[in-house]
């Protein structure tokens, strides 16, 4: 018998009319619900993290308390079935077998209440990994991002895939497209950067991955959420709508029409005072009307609720979910609360039936894509209570992405160290292992919020990492925590750097949610100076005179001008997850070359610059027009190694380019240090003169490069001239001729000259469609 898994699109069709057909209007609306059973003992973390005391009740996910008193009880949302279980895992610290018997217990209730035996969707968080007692954490986007490494991601994806497939689990909540706009935002660390084509490049990669082992990926957030006012978390965003067009969506098209991704979450956010969920032109007439997608839009947790009590664009529950629904929502998470009114709704004339059900039907062909509606579907079959959730496969796969994500910014010699090299380790980040982990990384998402915390896994520390690179321990002494410090503490580090041959001082963060962490979700910061008195403690110890290495283990890029020059060394390691101790110390002491490279730019000045690297003439230096200068110590792209390389023979295939074609760029980069190394060619584009104002340079192609010691490739660069397109004064995308100029290089500040191409024909208007990549080929010399 042929399961509806493997249906042909006529059969799939036919059924799911057939049921929707059969469906009275309250078995249809239990369909667009979800339920979430939730631990409401969990206490949120201390204001300074690392004290190991309770606090207050933030919660993992906003206002969760409050919400919880307007949430259905099991037995009423349930009761004719449902569209979602809500992180049956992800809540409370359950065993995998326990957790697994949960779920099947559950779904079994679902398909007994369920008039037509319709299980529920189960759904669970995957940034950093299957978000879940005893799983392996992989580093935090912002560390995919610094490995410029789409195959590697895409591996890591597919792990963590096969992983929440093995249980039970159907729909993951990553990846993760918002493009960062504003260092300050506490989310950075789930963003892979500031550049849309890297973000969509890489986020395509983790789609295509966690698909490709039968999970369901889920965008988010859709869209625009990275650029709120001051970075603060929920903020109004003011932004046009050829910014939103040519910077916010393109890594979600990306996704779309290249993954082939299967469901898409709202931003909280309102754009131009319209939120997203509720605007019709977002989620209907950009991502199916002109993308084609087809898939179901769920909500951010009680997004369609702050329609009503933080938009005030709703009066009460029913308009509320009037507004999602036909704006194109399909399923209310992480409960039912307004979509329980839709029954009000359509009696008061907000919504047609039409509406609901055309967001049935869309959960109804997700759920018959999964199997789910297969006859012969059971919750118990094909789950393994006995998987091994943090594996020798998954370890291997976390290292080789925290290896690869440490990014070397500056070094005078001093690295790598010498085996037997005595060394201070000072600063917070090495006393607890959960600076190595994002806000969604289990121990810091829930066990941070239990009265024993501890990690659930087995974690090196760095200093039994360094101590087994260099041959003994290094002189410990942290000196201030993370958020807070005392003045004899400072003293103590600075007497332990001045017994030392080099003293490493290890800043950073520490992730948490909603105020409860230095990074993390509702994490903001108003400026970016250091956490606490870290700076004072790097201050303190530059002043000994002791050669210092500047470890930077952090989710957001912090000011660095006043400490950078002064320091032998500087490293950045983005949470690189439950192996980037080991990574870090294979780092340092040489055992790995560097191959990391800045996702985000390294700000100079602590206030001077919440923008990124793609602004235009005026968001950039020029002398005369203010005294401040914008301009990062460390630009995006940036990074070093070991080992060091040199690009040659820039060529352009053909002087000019008819607006619809294609032209190479090619160039020969070639390792000319003493051992091998990886080497991140980028590949910039420059309009020199447009309708619009546009960027100075911006991101079109990249390739990670792995070349031995003396090796050469020449790396060519396929570029349509879709590449070259923007959104003209009308709102069109078009493709103008006139120059345009093209530069390889090592980051966004150091590039070769650019070649000139000419851009010959009409103004063009793109259709739909568009070539969103630059195809690139490596061939050794």
């Amino acid at each position: 018998m042929m399961t509806t898994q493997h249906m042909a699109g006529e059969a799939t069709d036919e059924l799911v009319e057939t049921l929707l057909g059969s469906m009275d209007l309250q078995e249809k609306l239990h369909q667009l619900g979800s339920y979430w059973l939730r631990d409401t003992s969990l206490a949120a973390p201390a204001p300074d993290p690392g004290t190991g005391q309770g606090g207050g009740h933030s919660g993992a996910a906003p206002l969760e308390h409050d919400f919880a008193e307007r949430s259905q009880q099991w037995e009423e949302a349930s009761r004719l079935g449902l569209g979602h279980l809500t992180r049956v895992f992800g809540t409370a610290p359950l065993p995998v077998d326990e957790g697994v018997a949960r779920l099947v217990s559950l779904q079994e209730e679902v398909r007994g209440r369920s008039p037509h035996h319709i299980p529920a969707i189960a759904h669970e968080e995957c940034l950093t990994g299957f978000t879940a007692l005893g799983t392996t954490v992989y580093p935090a986007a912002i560390a995919w991002g610094a490995t410029w490494r789409p195959a590697l991601v895409r591996e890591m994806a597919r792990a963590v895939g096969g992983d929440m497939r093995a249980v039970g689990v159907h729909q993951g909540l990553a990846p993760l497209l918002d493009v960062v706009r504003d260092y300050r935002w506490g989310r950075v660390e789930e963003t892979c950067g500031e550049d849309p084509y890297l973000v969509g490049t890489l986020g395509t990669a983790y789609v295509q991955g966690l698909q490709s082992a039968g999970i369901d990926a889920t965008l988010k957030h859709f869209v625009a959420y990275p650029a709120s006012r001051a970075g603060r978390n929920h903020a109004p965003v003011s932004m046009g709508p050829r910014e939103l067009e040519d910077v916010m969506l393109v890594p979600f098209e990306m996704a779309v029409r290249e993954g082939g991704v299967a469901s898409v979450m709202n931003s909280y956010s309102d754009i131009d005072g319209v939120p997203v969920a509720a605007s019709h032109h977002l989620l209907t007439e950009v991502l199916r009307d002109r993308w084609g997608f087809a898939g179901p839009v769920v909500s951010d947790y009680w997004s369609v609720s702050f329609l009503e009590s933080m938009h005030h664009v709703a009066r009460d529950r029913a308009q509320a979910a009037a507004l999602a629904l036909r704006a194109g929502m399909d399923v209310e998470l992480p409960e039912t609360t307004c979509f329980a009114a839709l029954d009000e709704a359509l009696e008061q004339g907000l919504l047609d039936v039409a509406d609901i059900d055309a967001a049935v039907r869309r959960v109804l062909h997700q759920k018959a894509r999964l199997g789910l509606l297969d006859p012969e579907w059971s919750p118990g079959a094909d789950v393994d209570p006995g998987r091994d959730l943090d594996s020798p496969r998954n370890r291997d796969i976390a290292r080789r992405m925290a290896e690869e994500s440490v990014v070397l910014l500056a070094n005078d010699g001093i690295l790598p160290l010498r085996p037997g090299t005595r060394v201070a380790l000072v600063g917070p980040s090495w006393t607890d292992v959960r600076t190595l982990m994002g806000c969604y990384a289990f121990p810091n998402h829930v066990l941070s919020r239990t009265a024993e915390g501890g990690t659930g896994l087995e974690i090196q520390d760095l200093p039994g990492a360094l101590a087994e690179e260099l041959g003994e321990p290094p002189l410990l002494c942290a000196g201030v925590g993370f958020t807070e410090g005392t003045d004899e503490g400072i003293a103590e580090a600075v007497r332990t750097s001045r017994e030392a041959d080099v003293a490493v001082v290890c800043v950073g963060d520490i992730a948490g949610l909603f105020g409860e962490g230095t990074s993390g979700e509702g994490c903001d910061v108003v400026d970016l100076d250091l956490p606490g008195r870290q700076g004072e403690l790097l201050g303190a110890v530059l002043d000994t005179g002791t050669p210092t290495v500047l470890l930077l283990v952090t989710g957001r890029p912090y000011a660095l001008g006043e400490y950078a020059g002064r320091c032998a060394a500087v490293v950045q390691a983005f949470m690189p997850g439950v192996e980037g101790a080991g990574a870090i110390a294979r780092v340092l002491s040489g055992a790995v070359n560097p191959s990391g490279r800045l996702p985000v730019a390294i700000p100079r000045t602590r206030g001077g610059q919440p923008g990124t690297y793609l602004a235009p003439a005026l968001g950039w230096y020029a002398e005369g027009i203010s005294n401040l200068d914008p301009r990062p110590l460390y630009p995006f792209g940036s990074g070093t190694s070991y080992t060091t390389f040199a690009y040659s023979d820039p060529e352009v295939s053909a002087p000019t380019v008819d607006v619809a074609g294609t032209v190479e760029y090619a160039v020969t980069v070639t390792n000319t240090g003493g051992r091998g190394g990886s080497e991140v060619v980028q590949l910039y584009l420059t309009d020199p003169c447009a309708e619009v104002v546009r960027p100075l340079k911006q991101l079109i192609g990249f390739a990670k490069v792995d070349l031995a010691a003396g090796a050469s490739a020449r790396v060519t660069f396929t570029v349509h001239a879709d590449r070259f397109s923007f959104t003209g004064r009308d709102l069109a995308r078009i493709v103008e001729p006139g120059e345009v100029l093209l530069s390889a290089g090592h980051s966004s500040e150091d590039r070769l000259e650019p070649l000139v191409v000419e851009v010959v024909g009409g103004r063009r208007s793109v259709p739909e469609g568009r070539v969103l990549t630059t195809p690139v080929s490596v061939e050794p010399l």
